[in-house]
């Protein structure tokens, strides 16, 4: 049965992107329904086969192995405090890993590793997504760079990326997530349901972008692909050190961001939650994520959520939306009574950078880089948010299949 109501969710959503689509003539459902295919294909192997269940068993090995590393560095730092070893704080054992998995970023990328795993995936999907080499390669190294970093890359072709295609690119970053914060993600959720999720939004994110945003791009202004000189002159060391800061500064700021969002979740559940036990004579209790719950229960539905747990895993999704995907996984490790289905379906949408406070971050980023461009993102931010929302939909009910 969820799967019937899967397929009716896949509709649902692309007929949603299509009613907000720029240009619903020239849409291309030829590489719709093949990217379409593709994230089948790719669902049943990661969550079906043992292939795809040994690569996503590697994949985890690989970061479990690489966040023991990271806590040797983290606990010479702070192993003077004492800490609870069945409790420790989200911050030392969550966000701090952050920091070593950024520095490994960089020496990929210094050594020429990373640019040419990017350029290869990028050239591949090029040839079945019915885009440009650009918004194929970008899509991939947001993937593993990250939704702010990735433009730094691109800051020589930014003057000359026309609209359209910016909201491509833009669209890429925000449904995708970086490479650098998946590790805290399998602390969190089940790894299988994260590497699943990255998948499946890297062809999404065209999927959608096809329908709201169509056009079609020549070889001439293809050209407009990231030449791999056009990197900074610097020394490995001054490289490392940049890398290391940064993945740091992209820790505090995680941190930073959930203390002031679960405080005011916190505070907006107390309120609603004392207002309804006093309309009620206290047979109510209902509080703020309960509503949101309420309104985000048919779309969970939609991806294949049974109805008894509509309500909670709408909740969860919506609170992703709201603040980001560190609150809503944290929400989703409490929750009770969830089947095993809906925690599936749930863990995958919440694998994306797709919340309110991306919008501001995208636009900033490219705001920094080049103001004229970075207003254009901000202009259509809303819109930016409502495409990666819908891939984030979609990925979950195509997962939900085979979960």
């Amino acid at each position: 049965m969820h799967i019937l109501i899967g397929i009716i969710g896949i509709i649902f959503f692309l007929a949603l992107a299509f009613l907000f689509s720029s240009d619903r003539k020239n849409i291309r459902w030829k590489y719709v329904g093949l990217l379409l295919v593709i994230q089948l294909i790719f669902a049943f192997i990661l969550l079906k086969t043992n292939i795809g269940i040994t690569v996503i068993g590697g994949i985890s090995y690989g970061f479990s192995y690489l966040l023991k590393q990271a806590a040797e560095g983290v606990n010479f730092v702070f192993g003077g405090f004492k800490l609870d070893p069945k409790n420790p704080p989200f911050f030392f054992n969550v966000l701090l890993p952050i920091v070593f998995i950024s520095a490994l970023i960089g020496i990929l990328q210094y050594t020429r590793i990373l640019p040419l795993i990017i350029n290869i995936l990028g050239f591949l999907i090029s040839k079945i997504n019915g885009m440009g080499r650009l918004e194929s390669y970008n899509a991939v190294a947001a993937a593993i760079l990250g939704q702010s970093e990735v433009f730094i890359s691109l800051k020589q072709q930014l003057p000359y990326i026309p609209k359209q295609r910016l909201y491509t690119l833009t669209a890429s970053a925000m449904s995708t997530v970086s490479a650098s914060i998946i590790g805290a993600y399998f602390t969190l959720i089940e790894p299988k349901y994260v590497v699943t999720a990255v998948v499946l939004n890297l062809f999404g994110g065209f999927i959608i972008a096809s329908i709201i945003n169509p056009y079609k791009v020549n070889e001439e202004d293809d050209k407009l692909l990231v030449d791999e000189s056009e990197t900074k002159n610097q020394s490995f060391f001054e490289m490392l050190g940049e890398y290391i800061l940064d993945g740091f500064k992209v820790a505090v700021i995680v941190g930073a961001m959930l203390i002031g969002y679960i405080a005011l979740i916190a505070l907006l559940n107390g309120v609603v939650s004392g207002i309804f036990s006093q309309l009620s004579g206290g047979t109510l209790d209902w509080n703020f994520q309960t509503l949101i719950g309420f309104v985000f229960a048919p779309f969970a539905f939609l991806t294949g959520v049974p109805w008894h747990d509509a309500v909670q895993s709408g909740s969860i999704m919506a609170t992703k939306l709201l603040s980001n995907e560190f609150v809503a996984m944290q929400a989703l490790g409490k929750t009770h009574g969830l089947s095993e289905h809906a925690k599936g379906v749930t863990s995958v949408f919440l694998v994306s950078f797709a919340n309110f406070s991306s919008i501001g971050i995208i636009s900033g980023a490219i705001k920094s880089l080049n103001d004229k461009k970075g207003d254009i993102v901000a202009r259509f931010g809303l819109k930016l948010l409502f495409g990666a929302t819908l891939v984030s939909f979609i990925s979950a009910a195509i997962a939900g299949f085979f979960i």
